[in-house]
């Protein structure tokens, strides 16, 4: 799996990770907790990571409509 890549710019998460074998994005927010959404393929992580993409707001609209949880690392 890929490692954690810091989000610049958000004030919502601050990094994120994606598995594509899972198909499984993961984010981490600024109180150090980390939540998973699956059941996104990579054109779904490819819309959350696209340039000037509100990771917030695609949260928001996308992936909180998907399988998803806290991780547990």
């Amino acid at each position: 799996m890929n490692d954690w890549s810091v989000v610049n710019g958000s004030t919502r998460i601050v990094a994120e990770r994606y598995d594509a074998v899972s198909e499984t994005i993961y984010v981490r927010f600024p109180n150090g907790v980390e939540w998973w959404y699956s059941a996104c393929p990579p054109n779904i992580w490819e819309a959350f990571t696209a340039p000037g993409q509100s990771r917030g707001q695609f949260i928001h609209q996308v992936l909180n409509y998907k399988p998803n949880g806290r991780y547990a690392g």
